[in-house]
């Protein structure tokens, strides 16, 4: 079997309408198709986060809340890829949502934090690109290109812009 990525995740809610506004109001993502199933007095709605990924947002009546302190057996959280984390900090905060300080994942040396949904589901938001310590961003071409962080490259890429200036 080979898998290619991930389609879609799903998430039971309990105010469905409190979510759908986070969700797509707030996190900005595009309704693709909403239902509502009378035999489940049940909300699905399908949004895309982009062109491969997708949240199921489901409503129940009355779901069992979910565990999250202390962490529990199962899925941890959700970690969206940002290129910019003080901006997304920022965003987040400027609609009110409590976020934790940032921090540096100590194996990749990229940024992170978390927040959370109208339910407390945790989510992360984590650097993907650009700023990153580690990492540095090269033209090559017409291409763009992440290589490995380190003293000759800093020295040889310096040395390729004095070139090119």
């Amino acid at each position: 079997m080979k898998i290619s990525g991930i389609h879609h995740i799903a998430i039971i809610c309990s105010d469905y309408e409190r979510s759908k506004n986070f969700y797509v109001d707030v996190l900005g993502f595009e309704i693709i198709h909403e239902t509502f199933r009378a035999e489940r007095n049940s909300y699905k709605l399908d949004l895309r986060i982009n062109e491969n990924t997708q949240i199921e947002l489901f409503s129940f009546p009355s779901p069992p809340q979910r565990v999250s302190n202390p962490e529990a057996c199962g899925l941890r959280h959700l970690a969206f890829a940002v290129e910019n984390i003080e901006e997304a900090v920022a965003y987040l905060k400027s609609h009110g949502l409590e976020v934790e300080n940032i921090r540096v994942d100590e194996i990749t040396g990229r940024k992170f934090t978390f927040f959370q949904d109208p339910d407390k589901l945790p989510l992360e938001i984590y650097l993907t690109c650009c700023e990153d310590p580690k990492w540095n961003e090269v033209e090559l071409g017409d291409e763009r290109h992440l290589i490995a962080r380190h003293p000759l490259n800093d020295f040889l890429q310096s040395k390729n812009s004095e070139r090119d200036s």
